[in-house]
């Protein structure tokens, strides 16, 4: 009975090992790319990864947000393959964020800097759609509400566009100013200005990987050794865990000598 129940600890022992170690192992290959991420984000991320070859996973967070992993040393190529890919894409308030009623009565001034900044974000979102367009700003300029002024100052508004590398900006920016002027009220055409900025040559992306099989098995070349050095330490671990229990059978097997004790 004792060697049973030796034999049944020794088992549950190494599988909590074995359990243990894998989750090690998988931990250790991993790190975090972006955190607090929505569906689609992670989504997007994780597609554009493994069309060029590299490894990514999404792991649910505790708040239900995503985060987005891949193998430590993929960090780079993965930073580079979203940067091309315009991932993670520029956030923008929406009109029913900005005007989300907080339970209070606002200020007119507090009305009129929040309608300033919900019609910047909108714009600022529309011109950022256009293809080759990097990221947008617009700062608009509305004139104050005051009938006692003789002269009021006009609507105004200024854009800032980033544009990818060889892109003919000059051609977008007579649509992008009237765009801008019919959507806001009382700006004319010539009251937009842009200020377009070519951004930096982004490095060019990285090689497509290669693969190579190992027992039968398809996996990126730089993932090959380290599979092969996961398969030997689990057979290593194995040989240990045959080798403690062939010893723990051998020991329940031996014959127990009794010695006897003379009672006076």
């Amino acid at each position: 009975m004792s060697a049973l129940r030796n034999l049944s600890a020794l088992r549950l022992r190494g599988r909590l090992a074995l359990v243990i170690l894998l989750a090690c192992l998988v931990q250790g290959c991993k790190t975090q790319l972006y955190t607090n991420l929505s569906e689609r984000e992670a989504n997007s991320m994780v597609a554009a990864l493994l069309q060029q070859g590299i490894a990514a996973d999404r792991v649910v967070q505790k708040d239900g947000r995503l985060t987005v992993n891949v193998a430590e040393e993929r960090f780079a190529d993965a930073i580079t393959v979203l940067e091309q890919a315009g991932l993670p894409e520029q956030t923008f308030a929406s009109m029913g964020e900005v005007f989300k009623s907080n339970g209070l009565v606002s200020s007119p001034t507090q009305e009129r800097a929040q309608l300033i900044y919900a019609l910047s974000e909108e714009l600022a979102h529309t011109v950022s759609q256009v293809d080759g367009v990097v990221s947008a700003r617009v700062h608009v300029v509305l004139p104050d509400n005051d009938l006692l002024k003789r002269t009021v100052a006009p609507s105004s508004a200024s854009v800032f566009v980033r544009y990818e590398a060889g892109l003919d900006i000059n051609a977008l920016i007579p649509q992008i100013k009237t765009l801008v002027a019919n959507g806001i009220s009382g700006l004319g055409y010539d009251g937009v200005s842009v200020i377009p900025v070519q951004a930096a040559a982004r490095a060019p992306a990285p090689e497509t990987p290669r693969f190579s099989a190992f027992l039968g098995i398809w996996l990126l070349e730089a993932s090959v050794s380290r599979a092969a050095w996961l398969l030997g330490t689990l057979l290593l671990a194995i040989i240990v865990l045959a080798g403690a229990l062939g010893y723990t059978l051998w020991r329940g097997r031996q014959p127990h000598r009794y010695a006897l004790v003379e009672v006076p």
